[in-house]
């Protein structure tokens, strides 16, 4: 059965601690919805805002990729592997956090807002060695309009990811238009981040998403100037 299921940006969990501002499209944390608990082997997407100055303290987590995605500002990272950086819009942040690993996120700011998106995928195996990467892909994205972000090869200048999902961000501006062929038995996840596209016949907006099953073909159209990621998951 053809089937792209739309959920609103508003439709969304939330949570305002003061120092972060944050809609969970699935179950996470305080928010707690059975329907929503995530689709596929996708199973967080946190839209954050941390104020300035703000950030998460070091904290552990297990078996879980970790993708974070900034869209403005700056995040400051630092983990148990002794990495240590920051992230700033059109780079790609993946933790593998396996058999376990500790970080911190901090705004890089103590003045200005951080916007981002955190994402966590399902691994496909338990108990990996912990591991990180992090990439640029501005410039990519200036020249193209779908970019691959995350692969289980890594090709392409991909960040790898230890699951069979590929992810990719898309910019569009007004009128602009990308396609991408569904294989048989693959569904996909599409995230709205700034502006408005039309994926097929539906409109989606900043904060909306959108569950893809049965469908061979994606067309996605800039209704206004705009950002998606895009999952394409087994």
């Amino acid at each position: 059965m053809v089937m792209i299921t739309v959920r609103e940006s508003n439709a969304r969990g939330h949570a305002n601690h003061g120092w972060l501002d944050s809609y969970h499209s699935f179950s996470f944390a305080d928010y707690y919805d059975p329907e929503q608990m995530g689709f596929r082997d996708l199973r967080v997407i946190n839209e954050d805002r941390v104020a300035g100055g703000g950030g998460f303290p070091l904290h552990p987590h297990r078996d879980m990729e970790i993708i974070t995605w900034v869209l403005s500002g700056a995040l400051e990272h630092k983990d148990s592997l002794g990495n240590a950086g920051q992230i700033h819009p059109g780079e790609l942040q993946r933790m593998s956090a396996g058999a376990g690993i500790r970080h911190s996120e901090f705004n890089a700011s103590a003045v200005d807002p951080v916007h981002l998106l955190q994402i966590w995928i399902l691994p496909e195996r338990k108990l990996l060695p912990p591991s990180y990467e992090q990439k640029s892909f501005a410039d990519a994205l200036a020249r193209e309009k779908l970019v691959l972000l995350a692969a289980p090869d890594g090709r392409d200048g991909a960040v790898t990811i230890h699951q069979d999902v590929e992810v990719l961000a898309g910019q569009l501006k007004p009128g602009e238009q990308v396609t991408r062929a569904l294989q048989p038995g693959r569904h996909a996840w599409v995230q709205v981040a700034e502006g408005v596209i039309r994926l097929n016949e539906h409109e989606l907006r900043a904060g909306d998403g959108a569950a893809v099953s049965a469908e061979s073909s994606l067309a996605f159209t800039g209704v206004k100037a705009s950002q998606f990621i895009l999952f394409d998951l087994n």
